[in-house]
């Protein structure tokens, strides 16, 4: 299939399958004239990176995780025993960013009540 038609099929823009490919997450095959042909099991590999992508992998991380992962069902299993140990460190680098998040949202919020009653905006 081509780019419109995988764009329409994943719901990715044009551009973000370019950039897939600049990453090296995708590899479509190229006819004579250069347009990009995409095949049925690029559109599941599109769905796993936006899967990788949602739980905050970078994209160069994802790109040594599609080899070693399959579809069980409805979730992703990794096949490569290496990867785990890559995994757990990428969930303790998201855990202490949300721990971060939060504590900022916690002085925020002291800040906001802390304001008069009539102050502007409150």
């Amino acid at each position: 299939m081509r780019m419109k038609e995988m764009a329409r099929r994943t719901g990715v823009h044009e551009r973000l399958l370019r950039y897939y490919e600049q990453r090296g997450l995708l590899t479509p095959d190229r006819l004579p004239s250069g347009y990009r042909i995409y095949c049925e099991s690029d559109v599941e590999t599109v769905r796993r990176i936006r899967c990788l992508l949602a739980a905050g992998l970078p994209t160069a991380l994802i790109a040594q995780v599609l080899p070693c992962i399959r579809a069980d069902d409805e979730h992703l299993v990794p096949t490569c025993p290496d990867l785990l140990a890559q995994l757990r460190r990428e969930g303790e680098r998201i855990t202490h960013a949300i721990e971060d998040l939060q504590a900022s949202r916690a002085i925020l919020d002291t800040i906001i009540t802390a304001a008069p009653s009539g102050a502007p905006g409150r």
